[in-house]
């Protein structure tokens, strides 16, 4: 190999150093940065947490609250805090309401705690959850059942897909009331929302809701399922052509697949006849 070729390979191999070294240190300053980013407390701790209750229980976004919150944390570091502040402002159209000075220090504080990359993790955060709430609410329609996806990142505007809205006749882009409080002190005591009651005037129902948990930001959104209670009790069970109409909508399916989600055991109870779980009939002799 002459001299030539040998400054050739030594280039080469000095370029994919660097290109090795130059990838391994962008990683290692986006893992820096990303650490940096969850550092911090929840919005929720602060005093300037930007909604309020009103009287009617619901949540109510505060501009007052928000502009606090905004000069403290452009005044003192927590990106936790920070994140979570855009996002609400963001989604309640801040810029539309502020002044221009105020815009002013909206615009450094979201530029300071890259705000952009915020509300698109958020959103493509609870995608998956969108999609589990679409396929569960679509198996039971019509049935007084409906289920729900909270972002409680923005309580005036919590609901981001609801199936079944018919039951408690709310819409996308509705608020909640003071889900997300109640959610962080059960998480605390280590307490499941399950089967719990509501009764709205003459309105009962039966509830269950599922806290989303996100580490960096604690709880994040909730799926909630409300079934309507007096529907099944006053509608369904004192009719016979309601009930027979219920439990054909529950037995409905759209396609028929070759799986089988069996234990092995039960497979063969069902080969043998067994028709249902507590079928205890005696089972067919086997040839």
């Amino acid at each position: 190999m002459n001299l030539f070729e040998n400054h050739m390979v030594t280039a080469i191999l000095a370029e994919a150093l660097v290109s090795v070294l130059l990838l391994a240190l962008g990683y290692l300053v986006g893992k820096y940065r990303e650490r940096r980013q969850l550092h911090g407390r929840d919005l929720t701790d602060y005093d300037f947490y930007p909604y309020q209750t009103t009287a009617e229980n619901f949540a109510e976004f505060s501009l007052r609250d928000f502009r606090l919150g905004m000069h403290y944390l452009l005044r003192n570091r927590d990106a936790r805090a920070a994140r979570q502040l855009i996002f609400i402002g963001e989604q309640n159209n801040v810029r539309e309401v502020l002044d221009n000075k105020d815009k002013h220090s909206y615009q450094k504080l979201f530029s300071r705690y890259r705000g952009s990359e915020t509300v698109s993790d958020a959103h493509e955060y609870l995608e998956n959850y969108r999609n589990i709430v679409r396929l569960l609410g679509r198996t039971f329609p019509q049935m007084g059942i409906e289920i729900l996806l909270h972002d409680l990142a923005n309580p005036s505007r919590s609901v981001v897909w609801i199936e079944g809205a018919e039951v408690t006749g709310r819409s996308l882009h509705m608020g909640t009331t003071t889900l997300l409080v109640d959610l962080k002190k059960r998480r605390a005591l280590n307490e499941d929302k399950l089967n719990y009651e509501l009764n709205l005037g003459a309105r009962r129902f039966k509830c269950t809701t599922i806290p989303i948990i996100r580490k960096e930001y604690g709880v994040v959104g909730a799926i909630c399922m409300n079934i309507d209670i007096n529907y099944i009790r006053d509608d369904v069970i004192k009719n016979l052509e309601r009930t027979a109409e219920f439990f054909q909508q529950y037995c409905h399916t759209d396609m028929q697949l070759n799986e089988n989600i069996l234990s092995k055991a039960e497979y063969q109870r069902a080969l043998q006849g067994k028709r249902h779980f507590r079928d205890s009939s005696p089972l067919q002799a086997t040839s």
